[in-house]
């Protein structure tokens, strides 16, 4: 009875977002809003997508890139109200939805393919 409670919510008042589609492996660029005060501006994160975890309203995307020799990895909401939009940059050829072991890969190693469109 509750879950039918949420799920009515969340699909009648969270508003969805008109996004590309994506999955892991890909590269992407995220626009996001940053407020600093009373200022707002736009700030981007791009990097390669590790993983895409939940469903409806509650799903996540984790990024991964890299800054200097240190890796960065941040967890968007898809339905977050700073998020402007989401640009993607190549597409990646992985046979895994969770691509975990990109974390330990270096150097030519940490190199995705492109998958190539028919």
């Amino acid at each position: 009875m509750s879950l039918d409670l949420v799920k009515f919510v969340q699909d009648e008042f969270v508003t969805k977002k008109d996004f590309p589609e994506f999955k892991s492996g890909d590269t992407i660029t995220v626009y996001y809003e940053i407020k600093e005060g009373d200022k707002t501006r736009t700030q981007f994160f791009k990097g390669v997508v590790i993983q895409r975890r939940g469903a409806g309203t509650s799903e996540t995307f984790t990024i991964r890139k890299m800054s200097g020799n240190v890796g960065v990895e941040r967890i968007f909401p898809i339905n977050m109200p700073a998020l402007q939009k989401i640009e993607v940059n190549q597409r990646g050829k992985v046979r895994r939805a969770r691509i975990f072991y990109f974390r330990e890969l270096t150097g030519k190693k940490a190199k995705i393919k492109e998958l190539r469109r028919k």
